[in-house]
């Protein structure tokens, strides 16, 4: 297929998007009512205040989870790595836990800044907790450049946490729930101070992404071919590293850990366009953001006036895929 059509579909469809994330809810709106609420703020508080946060809240996680997703594909060179392979989830839902754990055990000053102070405890401490688990997999595998050696310490460390995180969970049964909630991932607290956030997250790294795409395509001929052309692999293996996991550790601390799109996204536009990363990379974002919101639309409405956890929902439409993915792969030998 033309790239040029394929982002054509894209544009088209994260307006459709975006215009039924506003529309659609517990409350379904006339479309006259989402114009004049996206004209004058004031008009709708639903509209400016409750669904169009949340909708560009969706579509900044899922083009953070999309173009990371691209960036651990090309540098493993495998098409099931996705943005959680080197334990930034397990990462996350460790520092979530223990700002949860410690609230009521500390001083009041610090339950009183979780409760009241902005609600920053718990998606910082995520935050910390993903680049934390990142680091420590990268220092045990001895350097991002053996790409071996970092999946396996990737896994190790993010299954050690996965085992601390739920000794937690146990120590303090209260808060349970809460981990449990935020390891499922949910779109429905995301506001405008999250959306900034968000937004600079990906504006920091975006630009150092799509400047490694060259790099990327140049890894897929092979490390040996990309270090004739004087490519210095590892400092810009580091720098891809540091760059996806920002984006992801920022995408999981403010909306919890969304599964399947990091995978299903970028492998999806490599079939349709191409492996070209100069193409992958801005297409995954792009695709990341539509997949997302459209998850969301169903989360909000299969049990309306309730709601799914979006992470459940882009579960059941990425585990079929990712089945998929591996038959495809056995069937080719």
């Amino acid at each position: 297929m033309s790239r040029a059509w394929v982002w054509a579909g894209l544009v088209f469809l994260l307006a459709v998007a975006f215009l039924l994330g506003v529309a659609v809810g517990a409350v379904a709106l006339p479309w006259p009512v989402v114009l004049r609420g996206l004209l004058h703020p004031a008009a709708n508080p639903i509209v400016f205040d409750l669904r169009l946060p949340r909708v560009l809240g969706a579509m900044l996680v899922g083009a953070s989870l999309g173009v990371s997703g691209a960036a651990y594909q090309g540098l493993f060179k495998n098409p099931l790595a996705d943005p959680y392979l080197m334990g930034t989830a397990s990462g996350a839902a460790f520092g979530a836990a223990v700002a949860l754990g410690l609230e009521g055990q500390l001083s009041p000053a610090y339950a009183h800044w979780i409760r009241a102070g902005g609600g920053l405890a718990v998606p910082l401490f995520a935050f910390l907790g993903a680049l934390f688990a990142v680091g420590l997999a990268v220092v045990l595998a001895g350097g991002v450049g053996r790409t071996r050696e970092l999946i396996l310490s990737g896994v190790v460390v993010g299954s050690v946490l996965t085992g601390l995180t739920t000794y937690l969970m146990l120590a303090g049964a209260d808060r349970v729930r809460a981990v449990f909630a935020y390891t499922l991932g949910n779109l429905a607290f995301l506001g405008w101070p999250e959306v900034v956030r968000l937004a600079v997250y990906l504006a920091l790294a975006m630009p150092v992404l799509v400047g490694l795409a060259r790099v990327l395509n140049a890894m897929q001929l092979g490390e040996t071919v990309a270090r004739t052309l004087g490519l210095p692999l590892d400092a810009l293996k580091l720098l891809l590293v540091a760059a996806a996991t920002l984006v992801t550790a920022g995408a999981v601390a403010e909306a919890g850990i969304i599964g399947f799109v990091g995978l299903v996204v970028p492998h999806t536009l490599r079939r349709l366009g191409g492996g070209d990363y100069r193409f992958l990379i801005p297409a995954s974002a792009l695709g990341g953001a539509v997949l997302l919101v459209f998850a969301d639309l169903l989360a909000r409405v299969l049990v309306r006036p309730a709601e799914l956890p979006v992470g459940v929902v882009t579960t059941l439409l990425g585990g079929p895929f990712f089945l998929y993915l591996l038959w495809r792969m056995r069937a080719r030998g």
